[in-house]
């Protein structure tokens, strides 16, 4: 192993040693977090629903429900429209 430390070492740098932390028994289903992001709510909506949207009423769009926990800020959304998007809560 020694004699091919010098050529890892100059071809691949930082290839040997420990990086980071580990993590015991990880469970991979406690880390289950899908995202969407806002650009794509609005074709979450149903069609009669984006009918009956005006100003005055916002629809309620539930993620989970569509199997996304997590909603990220890229994109926007139609600017006359405000919509109210419920998600889980994720730490």
């Amino acid at each position: 192993m020694h004699h091919h430390r010098i050529l890892f070492d100059k071809y691949h740098p930082g290839y040997f040693g420990k990086v980071g932390m580990r993590y015991f028994h990880k469970l991979r289903n406690k880390f289950y977090c899908p995202i969407v992001n806002i650009d794509k709510l609005w074709s979450l909506v149903p069609q009669d629903v984006k009918a009956k949207a005006n100003k005055d009423s916002a629809p309620m769009i539930d993620v989970t429900r569509f199997g996304y926990f997590k909603v990220l800020r890229k994109g926007v959304l139609p600017e006359n429209q405000p919509v109210v998007v419920k998600a889980k809560l994720v730490s």
